[in-house]
């Protein structure tokens, strides 16, 4: 065997061995995952909720804006099976379609909090003194601010459309995930391997996301997957208001804020939203703290 055989061949041993370091590590996580019951009812939940929004066109019985005012109010029956709101529309259809837009403005609202926060953290941590005041203070001010209020005051100076109510969330929930990332950073700036990049020139910009990032990586995880669910409650909540997306758009919140209207003669207007908006929250944070267990080996033996 030449030497350029051997030298080939003790590279790329360490490097399967690095592959299979990391499908052992994801094994294992996926093991305390599938030992959580309540982690694995949450995922189950939270992927019908999924493909029931994406599949909506096709689920859908009626057209979840068509108006049909000689059936508003009709109980839950054959016809419909939900029922019909105060318009005549079909609640199982717009139940549908509301779980597209509140699951889209949850999720996307969650990135792009993950991003800012993320971004402002690990300058932040990494550097430190100065830049790291500056940053700090920043969070502090805007953790001071009560967040409802807040984005009810962003959103009084703007049409709500689906994007914009995304980009409001984002801006008034990014601050726990700035701070969780400041905290990782200013621990693993000093560690050895770090010291080792500085060392040999390695840049500032690759050291932070080559190397610091990844090993911070598990509770910005954890951090977006409550985030999602925490986006989802403020946009009810916005909604419930009169202050979130507005008919004929539907959403889960405005669903239950048209719903308040009717409790006495037809409570299940309120009933259907208010399970799906608690069941899917719930379902979030268990998979959350499921996933939290399954990528932090301190908390949970193999």
């Amino acid at each position: 065997m030449s030497m350029q055989s051997l030298r080939t061949t003790s590279q790329a041993l360490p490097l399967a061995q690095a592959e299979r370091t990391v499908d052992s590590a994801r094994a294992r996580a996926w093991r305390r995952f599938r030992r959580n019951p309540l982690a694995v009812f949450g995922m189950v939940v939270l992927t019908l909720l999924t493909l029931s929004a994406i599949f909506a066109p096709v689920l859908a019985p009626y057209d979840p804006n068509a108006v049909n005012p000689y059936e508003a109010l009709q109980p839950p029956g054959v016809v419909h099976w939900l029922g019909t709101d105060d318009l005549g529309r079909d609640v199982l259809s717009r139940l549908l379609f509301a779980g597209r837009v509140s699951l889209l403005v949850g999720v996307g609202s969650a990135l792009f909090a993950v991003l800012i926060g993320t971004l402002l953290g690990a300058v932040a941590g990494y550097y430190g003194r100065l830049v790291d005041g500056l940053i700090s203070r920043f969070i502090d001010i805007m953790l001071s601010l009560p967040v409802v209020p807040l984005a009810l005051v962003l959103s009084a100076f703007s049409e709500i459309t689906p994007l914009r109510l995304t980009l409001i969330l984002a801006a008034v929930s990014w601050m726990g995930v700035a701070r969780l990332v400041r905290g990782e950073f200013l621990a693993l700036r000093s560690a050895q391997f770090t010291e080792a990049a500085r060392s040999i020139g390695t840049p500032n910009l690759r050291i932070i996301v080559v190397h610091l990032l990844p090993n911070a990586i598990s509770p910005i995880v954890v951090a977006a997957t409550l985030l999602v669910a925490y986006a989802i409650l403020i946009e009810s909540a916005l909604s419930f208001l009169g202050f979130g997306l507005q008919p004929p758009t539907a959403s889960w919140g405005n669903m239950l804020f048209n719903a308040q209207r009717y409790l006495r003669n037809a409570a299940w207007l309120a009933i259907y939203s208010g399970v799906v908006i608690t069941l899917t929250v719930a379902s979030i944070n268990f998979v959350g703290d499921g996933v939290r267990e399954a990528i932090d080996p301190r908390l949970k033996s193999n």
